[in-house]
């Protein structure tokens, strides 16, 4: 009796193991690749699947998009200049049979060509196309990976350089030239304004010359503006001292032609006492 329940829970046991290994649940995200005997026999979709324990074997494949980071890579640029480049790479599976029929380990043969992919890209182009361009530099890394990993079930939807490391001495050399062109694009504009400033004084100096009365009022002007902030110096403009000088001549001429035209005093009559005269008058 005792062997007779011993077998029973032994057969129930194996009822149970085989029954858990027969059901197979392929979730949303995923999709079941199905071997019988190593042969096989197609994909199978998402939900509760029931295999042959022992015979099948079911490869659940997952379709969501990977995030897979490019370690960072030594690269001598096309002129010669040594940087350190790291990238990320977003790839998913879209076709579960070829992921796994096509290639062992699809995620690390990714992982392998991206990272020689980066190094050939990156080697074509000059430093600053590095820094620059990068839109085309990840565009061209990621049509080289399509082509290469499409016969893996495998489509590469995105991948950008995430950091670039330049030497030091690289640095320095960036620094400068960024400062040198700094001063280069002040110097253009400051020399603009001393050509837009002189054409404008040539203008206001041809106006001054059919006008000379515009300049003695600019003149005034300045001095109004200098004794604003009440400085005990104040410097006249040579044209000013020389209106002074003229000024101080005009005068001088109006004052002698006004005692010129000044009429003599009239003539006095007296009467001489001299008796001679027989009361003669005299002018003097």
């Amino acid at each position: 009796m005792g062997l007779l329940v011993f077998l029973t829970l032994i057969v129930g046991l194996l009822v149970v193991v085989t029954i858990a290994t027969a059901v197979k649940v392929v979730k949303q995200y995923e999709q079941g690749v199905l071997f019988r005997f190593g042969r096989l026999l197609g994909s199978r979709e998402p939900g509760l699947r029931f295999i042959i324990p022992f015979v099948d074997v079911l490869h659940r494949v997952s379709l969501r998009i990977v995030t897979m980071p490019i370690q960072s890579q030594g690269i001598i640029t096309r002129d010669n200049v040594s940087v350190d480049v790291s990238a990320v790479a977003y790839f998913r599976v879209v076709g579960a049979v070829k992921s796994v029929i096509a290639i062992e380990n699809v995620h690390a043969a990714i992982d392998q060509i991206a990272q020689t992919t980066l190094r050939k890209v990156v080697g074509q182009h000059t430093l600053d196309e590095t820094l620059s361009e990068t839109d085309r530099i990840n565009l061209d890394i990621r049509e080289i990976l399509d082509v290469a990993t499409v016969e893996w079930g495998v489509e590469v939807t995105l991948v950008e350089l995430k950091d670039i490391q330049l030497p030091d001495s690289m640095k320095r050399a960036m620094a400068r030239q960024a400062e040198a062109e700094r001063e280069k694009r002040a110097k253009i504009i400051n020399a603009e304004g001393e050509s837009l400033a002189a054409a404008a004084l040539g203008d206001a100096s041809d106006i001054m010359m059919d006008h000379p009365l515009a300049l003695q009022l600019r003149n005034l002007q300045s001095l109004v503006e200098i004794g604003v902030d009440k400085n005990t110096t104040v410097v006249f403009p040579a044209p000013l001292m020389s209106t002074i000088g003229e000024l101080g001549s005009f005068l001088a001429r109006e004052t002698e032609a006004a005692g010129t035209a000044t009429p003599a005093p009239a003539a006095r009559t007296t009467t001489s006492p001299d008796p001679a005269l027989n009361g003669a008058t005299l002018a003097v």
